[in-house]
């Protein structure tokens, strides 16, 4: 058998293995989501969100948009730190398209994987990309791990206490897990077998970028600055459509709805974001159907802060093409 012949079938095998993931990502998609429409009242949902007034989507869109501008300059921080050339601009874009991604096309190629093959084309190579995006990525989590975890402290009476004390493990869990791992990269040892090296590599970057006291500060404040203004987002909807709790009591809910729609297992997160601010929420009383109404109208708002993305992309292409 040549070997054109067996690149033929591992691109055939590559694809049918994308195209499986995707088949059950709808179908689980679609499961969550009759579930809800089962249990909760849609033509309610309907009402609330046709009566709901647009200075609040657009508020939200706008601290959606500051999120992500805010996402961007932490990356270009990180891409400085690796020796990676561009201005802030640059990463801008990129970061928009690869939020374009994400949202429209969570079936394609990923939004970080995007961002990977723009920036090995600045000539540093796609390892050193992907370990790039990897940390923004890493950064990104203990953003929203600190910010659930001081919103936590501040209101410990609002979870049960076996919530409250498991989500504040999981966030001491996964803020402890990162310090453990950048230790790694002073382990010189796992630098000499091939299945550790690229932990040892990926450690001695996060080092890099956390390189002082300074270093560790700014990229922390900024981290969590950037779920601060996204759940600013959440809050004016939720205000909106009739949640009229406090900011902290969304900063304590939402956060761990966000870890949720991590999990690849859905499309853009639809269905899991909504069964999980539904399942959150009920623990504080709240209506179900303004909950479900507040969750599809921010994941209409992501689509729409994703939208610039889809712009910068194709007029990206049309000047490739006219080259």
């Amino acid at each position: 058998m040549s070997l054109k012949v067996i690149t033929e079938q591992l691109t055939q095998v590559k694809h049918e293995s994308r195209m499986i993931k995707l088949i059950i990502k709808i179908l689980i998609t679609i499961a969550i989501l009759a579930v809800i429409a089962y249990k909760i009242d849609l033509s309610t949902v309907l009402h609330v969100v046709r009566n709901m007034s647009p200075q609040f989507l657009i508020y939200a869109l706008i601290m959606q948009l500051m999120s992500a501008a805010l996402a961007s300059y932490r990356w270009y921080l990180i891409m400085r730190r690796l020796q990676f050339g561009q201005e802030p601009l640059f990463y801008l874009k990129s970061y928009l398209k690869g939020s374009f991604f994400n949202q429209a096309l969570p079936g394609g190629i990923g939004g970080d994987a995007y961002r990977v093959l723009e920036c090995a084309a600045l000539g540093n190579g796609k390892k050193a990309a992907f370990y790039g995006v990897l940390l923004d990525r890493i950064l990104g989590l203990i953003g929203i791990l600190l910010l659930n975890l001081i919103a936590n402290i501040a209101h410990p009476g609002l979870l049960p206490p076996a919530i409250f004390h498991l989500l504040n493990l999981i966030a001491l869990g996964g803020i402890a897990g990162v310090i453990v791992f950048a230790m790694l990269g002073k382990i010189d040892r796992f630098a000499d077998y091939k299945l550790t090296r690229h932990l040892h590599e990926i450690s001695e970057d996060l080092r890099r970028v956390y390189h002082d006291p300074g270093a560790i500060a700014l990229h922390s404040v900024i981290s969590v600055l950037i779920h601060f203004v996204s759940m600013l987002a959440v809050y004016f909807i939720g205000i909106g459509v009739g949640l009229n709790y406090s900011l902290l009591t969304f900063l304590v809910l939402v956060p761990p709805v966000m870890l949720l729609t991590i999990a690849p297992i859905s499309l853009a997160g639809w269905g899991v974001r909504e069964g999980g601010m539904i399942g959150l929420f009920l623990l504080i009383g709240a209506n179900q159907a303004l909950v479900l109404s507040m969750s599809v109208l921010y994941g209409l708002v992501l689509l729409a802060a994703s939208l610039p993305g889809l712009y910068l992309f194709l007029t990206n292409r049309t000047k490739s093409e006219t080259k």
